[in-house]
C-alpha cells in the first residue's frame, strides 16, 4: 500500500484547483466590471434646440423650407405678412417729413428773432421761440426713431435660421397666425451633437473630465470616439420635497433595497463618420476607456453634420 497519491489523482486535483480559481477569478472580474467599471447601456444622443420664433406678429404667408431640411445660417425659413408693416414703413416716412418740415420753419424763425434787438422783442419771445425749435428738433428725432423701427420690424418679418441645422417636425403651414415670441420652428443645431451617459454612482470615481471614451450607437457598426466633458453637479432628490414653512418634506419610508443613482455624464465627440446619421434621442452604449492622461492629443472636431 502506497502512501502517495497516484499520477492521476494529482492531476485531477491540480484541475479541479485551476478551475477553480479560474471561476473565482472570473467571478471577481465580472463583479468587478459589471458593479464598477465605467460603462453603461444606458446613453443617449443628444444635441441642442432652437426654438425658432418670430420677432414680429401676423399672418405666415410662405413657408420655405420642409419637414427634416438641412439649412444653413442665414436661410430664411418663412415670411410673415409685411402689408401693415410697409404701411407702417410709410407712415413713419411721412410722419418724418413733417417732423423735418417744423424743424425747419421753427429753426428759420429763432433765426429771425435772434436777429431782431430787444426794442423789436423780448427776451421771453426769443426763448420761447427757441424752445419751441429745441421741442421740434425732439420730434423730428423721435419720429426718425420710429422709422428705424418700422424698418427693423419689415425686415423681422422675413424669419430666417439663426445656425446651421435641421427642421424637425414641422406643422407650420401658410395662413397660420404667429405672434411675436412664440416658438415655432424647431431647430437642430448640426454642430452641438454629443452624447449624455447616464452612470451609476458607484463607477464616478473612475470616471475624469478628460477621459477617453468609446460610443456605440445602437444600430451602428463602428464606434466613435469621444472625451468625458463634465459631469453633472445636481439630481432630483426623490425622497425630499419643500413643505409648509419652507421645511423639509422628507420622506418616511425608506426602501432596504437601495438601487445606485443613475448621474449624467456629458460626452463630446471628437469626429463623427460622414455615413452615420446622428438623431437626438438616438440610444447608445459608452465606455469610459482611459484616464485623462491617455487621451490622444489631437486637434478636436466640431460634432456634428
Amino acid at each position: 500500500m502506497t502512501l502517495f497519491p497516484s499520477f492521476r489523482t494529482v492531476v485531477r486535483i491540480a484541475v479541479t484547483l485551476l478551475v477553480t480559481v479560474a471561476a473565482a477569478g472570473s467571478g471577481l472580474w465580472l463583479w468587478d466590471y459589471y458593479m464598477n467599471e465605467p460603462w453603461t447601456r444606458d446613453g443617449r444622443v443628444r444635441a441642442d434646440i432652437v426654438q425658432v420664433s418670430p420677432d414680429v406678429a401676423g399672418l405666415v404667408t410662405d413657408v420655405r423650407v420642409t419637414d427634416n431640411q438641412l439649412v444653413r445660417k442665414g436661410d430664411l425659413l418663412f415670411v410673415v405678412d409685411p402689408g401693415r408693416y410697409k404701411l407702417a414703413v410709410e407712415q413713419a416716412q411721412a410722419n418724418l417729413d413733417s417732423a423735418k418740415a417744423e424743424l425747419a420753419y421753427r429753426t428759420a424763425e429763432a433765426r429771425r428773432y435772434e436777429q431782431l434787438g430787444t426794442n423789436v422783442v423780448s427776451t421771453a419771445q426769443k426763448q420761447e421761440v427757441a424752445s419751441a425749435m429745441s421741442k421740434a428738433a425732439a420730434a423730428a428725432k423721435q419720429t426718425e426713431a420710429a422709422l428705424d423701427l418700422a424698418r427693423f420690424n419689415l425686415e423681422r418679418t422675413e424669419v430666417k435660421a439663426t445656425v446651421d441645422g435641421y427642421v424637425t417636425n414641422l406643422q407650420m403651414k401658410a395662413g397660420n397666425y404667429v405672434a411675436a415670441g412664440q416658438a415655432v420652428v424647431a431647430l437642430i443645431d448640426s454642430h452641438s451633437f454629443y452624447v449624455i451617459g447616464y452612470f451609476e454612482e458607484t463607477k464616478l470615481p473612475r470616471i475624469h473630465v478628460g477621459a477617453p471614451v468609446s460610443v456605440r450607437i445602437m444600430g451602428a457598426g463602428a464606434d466613435l470616439r469621444g472625451r468625458v466633458d463634465s459631469i453633472t453637479r445636481a439630481i432630483v432628490d426623490r425622497d425630499r420635497a419643500e413643505g409648509s414653512g419652507l421645511l423639509a418634506n422628507v420622506n418616511p419610508t425608506f426602501n432596504w433595497v437601495r438601487l445606485a443613482q443613475r448621474i449624467p455624464v456629458r460626452i463630446a465627440l471628437d469626429e463623427v463618420p460622414d455615413g452615420l446619421q446622428l438623431v437626438a434621442g438616438r440610444t447608445a452604449t459608452v465606455s469610459v476607456i482611459g484616464s485623462p492622461d491617455s487621451a490622444p492629443k489631437v486637434a478636436q472636431l466640431p460634432a456634428g453634420q
